[in-house]
């Protein structure tokens, strides 16, 4: 019994020592932010590496989830009548939850482990610890530029999920269930509110912080060789994913409560 309660007691401080890590990291890459120097080159290239390479992939996912939640929603109101309301189900989905929620789980997946694998391998070489010794601080140069991209660069990666997630809408309920395309295209306008747009932009930009802060954490804290450098992508993509959707609650009770 009391083996047990100690590997419960080691396990809660292993844990809480862990948060505390990640609260210390956040904080120092934040007061970095705003103190120079900026390195505005290596921003502008990793809003490259982090938004316009990921357009492809959340471009087809935001294709796909628009095609079958319009499919899903025409089955499910067929029954009662609700046809017309499959173009304002797709548009309050996809700008409030599915647009911001998919773009980031995507971006999790590519971009989380991409920072991961990259800052891990400099990690495990001592690349980071030849940085301090030629006087560039680690921060400025390898975590700020990073955590600075994903902010910028994910809600306009959100802004083109929500419209091809809509549009994807519009094709299976324009030429597959036969709506007509002026009905359809007049309710998507009106169920289109400003609110729930900037409310799923807001995720985003907070999905990006989350996503390259866990990327770069886990890289940054990354030891033991390729082993460390395998595991530190692992629990970058899958603390993402769910710091991700626990943030998704939050923000969505704080906007729609």
């Amino acid at each position: 019994m009391n083996d047990f309660l100690a590997t419960i007691g080691r396990s809660a401080l292993g844990f809480f020592a862990s948060v505390g890590r990640l609260f210390l990291f956040a904080g120092v890459s934040i007061s970095h932010i705003v103190r120079p120097p900026f390195y505005l080159k290596l921003v502008l290239r990793q809003m490259m590496l982090i938004g316009y390479n990921s357009l492809p992939v959340v471009g087809l996912t935001s294709l796909f989830t628009g095609m079958v939640l319009a499919l899903q929603s025409h089955t499910g109101f067929a029954g009662f009548g609700g046809d017309t309301a499959v173009a304002m189900l797709v548009v309050l989905s996809v700008t409030r939850e599915l647009g911001p929620v998919i773009a980031g789980l995507m971006v999790a997946g590519r971009v989380g482990a991409a920072i991961a694998a990259e800052l891990g391998t400099m990690s495990v070489t001592d690349q980071i610890a030849a940085l301090s010794t030629l006087s560039t601080n680690p921060y400025k140069y390898l975590v700020v530029p990073r955590i600075l991209a994903g902010v910028i660069t994910m809600p306009l990666l959100v802004i083109v999920a929500d419209i091809i997630g809509i549009m994807g809408g519009y094709i299976v309920a324009v030429y597959l269930l036969d709506a007509n395309p002026s009905s359809y295209l007049h309710l998507t306008w009106v169920a289109l509110k400003t609110p729930d747009v900037m409310s799923g932009l807001y995720k985003a930009a907070a999905f990006g912080f989350v996503v390259t802060l866990m990327g770069c954490y886990h890289g940054y804290h990354s030891r033991g060789g390729a082993q460390g450098v395998g595991s530190a992508t692992t629990n970058a993509v899958v603390s993402g994913s769910i710091l991700i959707l626990l943030m998704d609650y939050l923000l969505t009770s704080v906007f729609f409560s």
